[in-house]
């Protein structure tokens, strides 16, 4: 099984982290020489992986995609189990959970914002998700490939998992009563959980949560799409953190 990675900024990173096997880079004859190009091409000679130039007409089926003239044909990304993941030692760590998120723009700026948050992992669920796939991998500018992908049969399940390894469950709904900053996010190892564009967080795991919060709204009208959400609750633990390293 074969997938790929477009775009410069993808296919860079891609080849940064080392987290992915490449068969082949195509880049266009027609595509004009930069510095990420260039680098594009060290690191492949760097790692022996094969790369050739093509005529653009060669990449006309990856047209559907904004590829900038570059193409790479990876293995797909490789999971890894939550147990594996819980086996290391956390202190203050931070995971992010997707219940049910469908629009691959959104997963992949949430995991791009993930990165950029230092954030150590995030969940998703085997089912009723949106697929990690090269529009992901795009919207995510590579950071795909920095951070641990954990895919579970059952959400449910995982927070159960998670709850019993002393790890503190906050849930973002629009509905409830607690502001997102009136959470002291230090000193614990924290899950938060995110809920589909319309369905949001389902009951099941609401129940679980010991944190439910919101984004409070000046008018009433919650336009928040869920990539804005997490970023502005995720980056709330950031700032606290370090506050509370000075």
């Amino acid at each position: 099984m074969e997938d790929i990675i477009y775009g410069r900024n993808a296919v860079l990173e891609a080849l940064k982290s080392g987290t992915r096997t490449f068969n082949k880079i195509l880049i266009s004859k027609s595509v004009h020489p930069s510095e990420k190009i260039n680098e594009i091409i060290d690191i492949s000679k760097e790692k022996g992986i094969l790369f050739q130039f093509t005529a653009k007409e060669n990449l006309s089926k990856y047209d559907e995609y904004n590829h900038q003239g570059i193409i790479a044909l990876v293995s797909p990304i490789k999971f890894i189990e939550l147990e594996d993941f819980l086996s290391k030692e956390h202190q203050n760590s931070r995971i992010v959970m997707l219940d049910g998120i469908e629009d691959g723009q959104n997963l992949g700026s949430i995991i791009r914002t993930c990165v950029c948050a230092g954030v150590d992992a995030i969940i998703i669920p085997e089912r009723r998700t949106c697929p990690i796939n090269s529009t992901v991998e795009k919207a995510s500018a590579g950071a795909i490939n920095h951070i641990d992908i954990i895919k579970v049969n059952s959400p449910v399940s995982a927070i159960q998992r998670l709850k019993k390894s002393d790890w503190w469950v906050i849930a973002a709904e629009a509905f409830e009563s607690d502001n997102y900053y009136d959470v002291d996010y230090n000193n614990m190892n924290f899950v938060l959980v995110m809920g589909a564009e319309h369905a949001g967080v389902s009951k099941s795991i609401l129940k679980l949560a010991d944190f439910k919060i919101k984004i409070p709204m000046l008018k009433n009208f919650n336009s928040l799409n869920v990539s804005n959400a997490l970023s502005i609750i995720i980056f709330e633990s950031v700032r606290q953190k370090l506050i509370s390293e000075r």
